[in-house]
């Protein structure tokens, strides 16, 4: 099993009038019956793109290449994206803890237009040895444009003009866009973005596995842990952990006007995860006054910024808590050194063992003072695992928008702020 799911600590039957009702958790938990019945169809006839996704090959066949040759050539690779072009990469780098694999070369996700971090970046890098990822759904994202059209010239007097064509990667949809006329301008190769995946799904896509390969992290083993967990979902509503969560989630929003929903991992390779979950849950389901705020959390650091709050604030908030089994993991406590009375329960302890603690006595103290939690427990946390973590909620994201009503797979309200940014900048122009 890839993670154990564990939601008694959201019943009100557990934990009092805080949580969910017997017979809303019922009643929620069968209406995700026609959601389930209909992905089942849809993995089974490849009407949606994303399900297909962790049974195919053909594509890292494509990637694989252009990711051995960035770990041939290149000292570092920039990633320029924003949102899910981006923040599914970083999920899965992420899982190397900073570190490198061998022959890696050092990836940096440019997700934000901010002129100090930009100028500073290009101020660290040898553009020689250097290469660069495009990634835009569309090909007319401002951001990933504006950030590619200002390093293109720096990149180009570094490398040539040939150069370009072997060192940068534009990943987009097969259409006429801004980011693919430029491309052909320079000669630039191009991966065709999966058309029936939204930019927040496409982490199983070439989006997150080419910055994955050439990181030098197991693909296969993420797609296979995914396609796991998409077995394990798409079962009876009572067996199903991604249908559970969602009628938890929906349920105590109706019922327990819960609004905001906290994912807080015990594990700092899932601190980038969190925020991938933030996006993937607010812009699928943040439509028609619906849907509950995501807060990513980092255990045991918000223990100490955020739990104050959580505990005895407004008593508007579900818990999802992510703990890896760290026990004497990491170096520990020297008996010798910790002789005072006062840190007896350190002696022999490692950090391991005190991360572990930390997230049980939180998860039991939210119990006890009735707020909804549920912990995912791991065992280990690989390749396969995340895999798995990716799926279900993507799962439960698109179940708990079908308990809604609303559609997990558009984002209409953010149009309006693009195109008023071009407008500004037009404007400023004249």
């Amino acid at each position: 099993m890839l993670y154990e799911h564990l939601i008694d600590d959201c019943l009100a039957k557990k934990i009092g009038e805080g949580g969910l009702s017997e017979e809303t958790f019922e009643r929620s938990l069968a209406a995700t019956e026609p959601a389930l019945a209909r992905l089942r169809a849809a993995r089974d006839d490849g009407s949606l793109a994303l399900l297909a996704l962790p049974a195919r090959d053909d594509d890292l066949a494509l990637c694989r290449p252009v990711a051995e040759a960035y770990r041939a050539t290149c000292a570092d690779v920039v990633v320029l994206g924003t949102g899910g072009s981006s923040l599914g990469g970083q999920a899965l780098v992420a899982l190397l803890g900073g570190g490198l694999m061998a022959g890696s070369p050092r990836l940096h996700f440019v997700d934000n237009v901010d002129p100090a971090s930009f100028d500073a970046l290009l101020a660290s890098l040898d553009l020689t040895r250097c290469g660069v990822l495009v990634v835009s759904k569309s090909g007319g994202t401002a951001e990933t444009l504006t950030q590619f059209l200002i390093l293109l010239p720096a990149f180009e007097a570094a490398v040539g003009r040939a150069g370009l064509a072997e060192r940068v990667t534009v990943i987009s949809d097969p259409v006429a866009s801004p980011l693919r006329r430029l491309a052909a301008r320079y000669a630039i190769p191009c991966l065709d973005h999966e058309p029936g995946v939204g930019g927040r799904f496409s982490v199983l896509s070439n989006v997150g596995l080419l910055p994955a390969l050439i990181a030098g992290l197991d693909v296969a083993a993420l797609r296979a842990g995914a396609a796991e967990a998409l077995d394990r979902g798409l079962v009876a509503a009572k067996e199903s952990p991604p249908a559970l969560g969602a009628a938890i989630a929906v349920g105590l929003s109706g019922e327990r006007r819960i609004s905001q929903t906290v994912l807080m991992p015990y594990v700092d390779r899932l601190a980038d995860f969190a925020l991938w979950f933030r996006q993937l849950w607010a812009e699928s389901l943040g439509k028609d006054g619906l849907g509950t705020t995501p807060i990513n959390a980092l255990g045991a650091v918000d223990q100490h910024s955020q739990l104050q709050l959580y505990l005895a604030g407004p008593r508007d908030k579900m818990f999802t808590l992510v703990v890896l089994d760290t026990a004497g993991q990491g170096p520990g406590v020297d008996p010798a050194l910790a002789e005072e009375e006062a840190l007896t329960y350190l002696r022999g302890r490692s950090l391991g063992d005190l991360l572990q603690a930390m997230a049980r006595a939180t998860a039991d103290t939210l119990a006890r003072n009735g707020h909804p939690t549920r912990v995912i427990k791991l065992a280990r946390l690989d390749e396969k695992v995340l895999g798995g973590l990716l799926m279900h909620f993507m799962l439960e994201t698109i179940i708990a928008a079908d308990l809604l009503g609303v559609n997990a797979f558009d984002q209409p309200a953010v149009e309006e702020s693009k195109v008023l940014a071009r407008q500004y900048l037009s404007e400023a122009g004249q």
